[in-house]
């Protein structure tokens, strides 16, 4: 404002000078009498002239603020995606225990993934700390004061779901928002927290300072507040002021022994405070925020008369602010006292000469004064771009070129800026790497699909897509040929598509989700086909010529329900039970499949609850030595009986348990049980009995832990190794074949015996029966039961005991029930069976009664 001033002043002293060679020494007091009652009269709109600026500069502050607000989210989020990545990578490159860990070690890997620091956190018996970091400040860091960070830790040890609201969850990752480290107030980290389960860690690594406040820097407000500061004369401060905080007690928080202020907290987000008047400025920022009108006043300070102007943004929303302009007010004071004391002093004699001539003369001042106010009220109102034509070559024409200059670039900036915006919404709408819709679009699409479905009565339909396998390629060929065989997928799927009425969006990973509408049901399938068989040709991706199909599931509104969102997790349902079949289909939703899915989750959560309660019950099934006709040892098998369920077949709630993770509880539950009890009937035998205990595949996903919980409930139990024998099924050796059969050997060298059970279904290769550590074969009940009673259709059995034998190992018959199978048996030098023809399963009480009843009859034989 200041700037337009001087203009002014420069004007009247040039129009003086002019006056003064062509009139008299009686005309040029005249002028100058003139001139003064004009700027008298003209005061008015020089003060109007300043507030419009004031409010041009607010508005373009606060457009500021709010644009470098949305785009710190956006890379904020996009920060945080990529310290998942970095976790990923940190967690392949650590052991599994912290104690394994140096800080050293931590600094390299910070180094070589070109992030700040990395942290891993543990739990302690009330507490998370750090136990490791490549930060000093980090390790034995307390987090139980770190409210919503804490509970986000808790839930990732738990391998639950993260549902605190602020940050961003991801599947076992957390990043929270950027703040002041507590550890050390003089950065400012933005972290992320990663834990799956494989590690008795959670892994932070983060990016400090310039790494994560580099977009405000370069894009925020303070660039344009600090330009209008030096550039526009009269503006000394800019201020953007945090009512919630400015001028209230210190709200500063101590956390691990440091005091500071948190971002959000900050009294003034940006611009500087040196003119302080903070008492009367935090009463008026408060009346500003209550009435959402601005407030100013004038007042001598630091030495300076100020005008302070406090302008409200967005009162009435969770995060209103006031931006602050302290104008230099003697600037504007001071050129009116001389002129007016020029005018008292002139406007005697000259009165009447003035009234006649200031008509005339004042015009050629008054008439582009006005006529430039009028265009800067444009500029005020946002219309930039508009060109002054004013033919004139003093000041007042300097002046026009400064205001089209400065309309021009205004209008240059807002329209750089409309186009920044544009490209931030475009990526909030799309998936980066195919460019394709993403989840938001989608879920806006479906949610106006169904509206318009009401309206018209059509149907709309979903269609799941996953694609088979594709975890597979990722693996072998890399992530960046896994998102060019991605982008290839998009594209075939997208062929397959009509021009209109479908909208295909990536979800994310390699799901893919298309909205039908205006189509029939019979079309829709048969476009899903055609897409299933586009997915399933053979891509080539760098020289790899790589196969992949798809599992897909569709539902139809409002055929299913009349649940947008329900419609999305029937479409997901159908889409697994597709994958159940093999994959390469389109299943279409129906409630059977629902039903089932239900029925489980049911089954899930009763048998959560029944091993809690150790409501499973272990029966035992008899092994017999059939030549000296006594039992040898007994196979402990689960049985459920739900007080809401009724019984359930194991078959299907072990199953359930292994989907759910549920089968290692289970499993300890169970092997408590059985070792317990074997041990006591054991004090009261010559000879003990021998206990079998089946083992899931699930189970050696994490062999060296299985081996260490085997031997400690053996000791628990005070059960004898030599008494205790694992059955596994085949497919087990090949899940994690290496650690897995190093733990069976371990196993062995204890004392355990390993039985490899249901032999002859599965793998049944001779190389590893003579390489591997097993000690007994266990034949297929389905094998005992081909066997006729002419010996007929026995061929396998009698192979698999001549088998067992030249391998020197022990074989054991499973499902023995004829008299004529066990004769067999016995004749082929198979002495150890189970079935129904000596015992089946039965709780420990009757197998007690079963016992004693053999001893009985030995005392009496």
């Amino acid at each position: 404002m200041f700037y337009f001033l001087q203009k002014e002043r420069y004007m009247i002293v040039s129009i003086k000078k002019r006056l003064s060679l062509i009139f008299t020494l009686l005309v040029l007091c005249i002028l100058i009498a003139n001139n003064t009652l004009h700027y008298i009269l003209s005061k008015n709109k020089l003060i109007e002239y300043n507030e419009k600026e004031i409010a041009l500069i607010t508005q373009e502050v606060s457009y500021q603020v709010e644009n470098a607000k949305e785009g710190s989210l956006y890379v904020e989020n996009i920060i945080g995606r990529e310290l998942r990545t970095a976790s990923i990578a940190i967690n392949k490159s650590l052991p599994s225990k912290y104690e394994d860990v140096t800080n050293e070690q931590l600094k390299a890997l910070a180094d070589e993934l070109m992030i700040s620091h990395i942290t891993l956190l543990a739990r302690t018996q009330d507490d998370i700390i750090g136990v490791k970091s490549s930060d000093p400040h980090e390790i034995n860091m307390s987090t139980k004061e770190w409210t919503y960070w804490h509970d986000a830790f808790q839930q990732l040890f738990s391998l639950s779901p993260v549902t605190v609201k602020e940050g961003l969850a991801l599947p076992n990752y957390w990043t929270g928002p950027i703040e002041i480290a507590s550890s050390n107030p003089d950065h400012t980290d933005k972290w992320g927290y990663y834990y799956d389960g494989s590690s008795n860690f959670i892994i932070d690594p983060y990016l400090r300072d310039n790494q994560v406040l580099d977009y405000e820097k370069r894009f925020g407000p303070a660039n344009v507040m600090d330009r209008f500061t030096k550039k526009l004369d009269g503006i000394l401060e800019l201020t953007v002021f945090n009512p919630k905080n400015f001028g209230q007690k210190n709200s500063s928080v101590s956390i691990n022994g440091n005091t500071y202020i948190k971002i959000a907290d900050q009294p003034i987000w940006y611009g500087t405070y040196k003119y302080r008047n903070q008492k009367t400025d935090a009463k008026l920022i408060q009346t500003a925020i209550k009435t959402g009108k601005t407030q100013s006043y004038i007042k001598e300070i630091n030495g300076k008369d100020v005008r302070k102007t406090l302008v409200p943004i967005r009162t009435g929303t969770a995060e209103p602010y006031v931006i602050g302009v302290t104008y230099d007010y003697s600037i504007i004071e001071k050129e009116l006292k001389n002129e007016l004391l020029k005018h008292l002093l002139l406007s005697i004699p000259f009165i009447l000469i003035v009234l006649i001539t200031s008509i005339v003369f004042s015009r050629s001042i008054t008439k582009p004064i006005g006529y430039i106010v009028e265009q800067v009220n444009e500029i005020a109102q946002g219309n930039f771009g508009k060109k002054l034509v004013l033919k004139r070559k003093d000041e007042l024409g300097h002046l026009t070129q400064n205001v089209n200059a400065l309309s021009s670039f205004l209008k240059n900036y807002v329209d750089d800026l409309k186009q920044s915006q544009e490209v931030i919404e475009f990526q909030a709408y799309h998936d980066p790497l195919t460019g394709l819709p993403n989840r938001r679009y989608f879920q806006e699409e479906l949610h106006q699909g169904v509206a318009n479905v009401k309206k018209t009565g059509n149907i709309i339909a979903l269609l799941f897509i996953d694609i088979d396998r594709f975890k597979d390629v990722n693996d072998s060929l890399g992530h960046a040929k896994g998102d060019r065989l991605i982008k290839l997928i998009s594209e075939r799927i997208k062929g397959c598509l009509p021009a209109k009425d479908s909208v295909l969006t990536r979800q994310g990973g390699d799901e893919f989700v298309i909205l039908f509408s205006n189509l029939d049901l019979e079309k829709i399938k048969e476009i899903a086909e055609t897409i299933v068989a586009a997915v399933k040709q053979p891509y080539s991706v760098e020289g790899n010529e790589v196969y992949v199909s798809a599992s897909c599931g569709m539902s139809v509104y409002p055929t299913h329900t009349e649940d947008p969102d329900e419609l999305m997790v029937y479409s997901d349902v159908s889409m697994y039970a597709a994958k159940k079949q093999g994959g390469n289909k389109v299943i279409l939703y129906d409630d059977a499949i629902n039903k089932e899915k239900k029925q489980r989750l049911r089954i899930e959560t009763r048998l959560r609850k029944a091993i809690e309660n150790e409501e499973i019950e272990v029966y035992y099934q008899p092994k017999i030595n059939a030549q000296a006709d006594v039992i040898t040892g007994v196979e402990a098998l689960l049985r459920w009986t739900d007080a809401e369920l009724g019984f359930v077949r194991p078959d299907i709630f072990v199953s359930v348990a292994e989907e759910t993770g549920l089968i290692h509880s289970l499993w300890e539950l169970a092997m408590r049980k059985a070792c317990s009890q074997i041990s006591k009937w054991n004090e009261k035998r010559l000879e003990p009995l021998s206990l079998a205990v089946n083992f899931s595949a699930k189970q050696f996903q994490d062999p060296a832990y299985l081996v260490g919980r085997v031997r400690e409930i053996l000791s628990e139990c005070q059960l004898a190794a030599q008494n205790f024998e694992i059955e596994i099924t085949e497919s087990t050796l090949f899940i994690n074949s290496d650690e897995t059969i190093k733990a069976l050997e371990s196993l062995q060298e204890y004392g355990v015996s390993i039985s490899i059970d249901d032999f002859g279904t599965g793998y049944s290769s001779l190389s590893y029966l003579k390489t591997l550590p097993i000690n007994c074969l266990k034949i297929d009940r389905s094998f005992i039961q081909d066997i006729q009673e002419d010996y007929s259709d026995s061929e396998i059995a009698k192979a698999v005991i001549n088998l067992a034998q030249s391998l020197r190992l022990q074989v054991v018959a499973e499902g023995v029930e004829q008299e004529y199978q066990k004769e067999f048996l016995m004749k082929n030098n198979c002495y150890h069976m189970q079935g129904y023809l000596f015992s089946k399963p039965v709780c420990k009480e009757e197998l007690e009664r079963l016992l004693l009843n053999i001893n009985e009859q030995k005392t009496y034989s």
